[in-house]
């Protein structure tokens, strides 16, 4: 049954996946004020208690009243996120697939999904750049419509796997997403630099660090809010934790 949520996919092929999208969605389109799919890290450097931080960080963030009162300001009311973690270039696991989230009910039974889906990933590497490219792909075919559409980004490591994040990045820039990214600063120097540099890109695009696992829940909420309400009051990157 868990193979069965696992996405496996060559990235060379993500782009044909994304122009054919649009042709295969021509239906009726649900409205919402924003499209969200946040893909978080897998990979093998994250170990069991890094992993366990990192999905309860998301589980407490989305669970916070401040993330259902941002999806109110929208002129819809609502919007359609979804859940995936990565790690290698082939290797992105839906954890929690596309849903309109418009109330704390819609919010709740989206994250018991987060907490009742066991680890998929264990190792294949870190392909930012797949993850990017997967996210692009994931959004053009996913039913909805929105003036906004965000890939949230969240990792621990530069890309070593696969095509560079650069050209991850570039293709959903080309599509008019935005990147957004959640550098882990634990273990890797430089990478809250590399997430701007390599990584954001797009309408509106920001970082948000955290300087470890255990400061994500604070990070991923203050980056949920800013991106769900739409808001640039502040601009830069900013560091949980310190």
């Amino acid at each position: 049954m868990a193979m069965r949520t696992l996405r496996f996919g060559l990235w060379a092929a993500l782009a044909l996946w994304a122009a054919l999208a649009p042709t295969a969605a021509v239906a009726q389109l649900q409205k919402v004020d924003l499209e969200l799919i946040l893909m978080v890290d897998g990979s093998g450097s994250v170990d069991d208690l890094e992993f366990t931080l990192q999905r309860q960080g998301y589980i407490q963030a989305l669970s916070d009243p401040r993330v259902i009162e941002a999806i109110g300001i929208g002129p819809n009311r609502r919007i359609a996120l979804a859940y995936v973690e990565w790690s290698g270039p082939l290797l992105q696991a839906e954890v929690a697939p596309w849903q309109a989230i418009a109330t704390a009910d819609d919010m709740a039974a989206f994250v018991r999904l987060l907490e009742q889906k066991p680890r998929l990933l264990y190792s294949g590497g870190t392909a930012v750049g797949a993850a990017i490219s997967y996210g692009v792909a994931a959004i053009l075919g996913n039913g909805f419509e929105a003036r906004r559409q965000v890939i949230d980004v969240s990792g621990d490591g530069a890309n070593r796997n696969g095509p560079p994040a650069e050209l991850g990045r570039d293709q959903a820039v080309a599509q008019g997403m935005t990147v957004n990214g959640l550098p882990i600063l634990e273990d890797e120097p430089g990478l809250a630099e590399y997430y701007e540099r390599s990584v954001i890109g797009g309408p509106g695009a920001f970082s948000i660090p955290a300087r470890s696992f255990k400061d994500f829940a604070t990070a991923i909420r203050m980056k949920l809010i800013r991106e769900i309400a739409g808001t640039e009051s502040f601009e830069g990157t900013e560091v949980a934790g310190r």
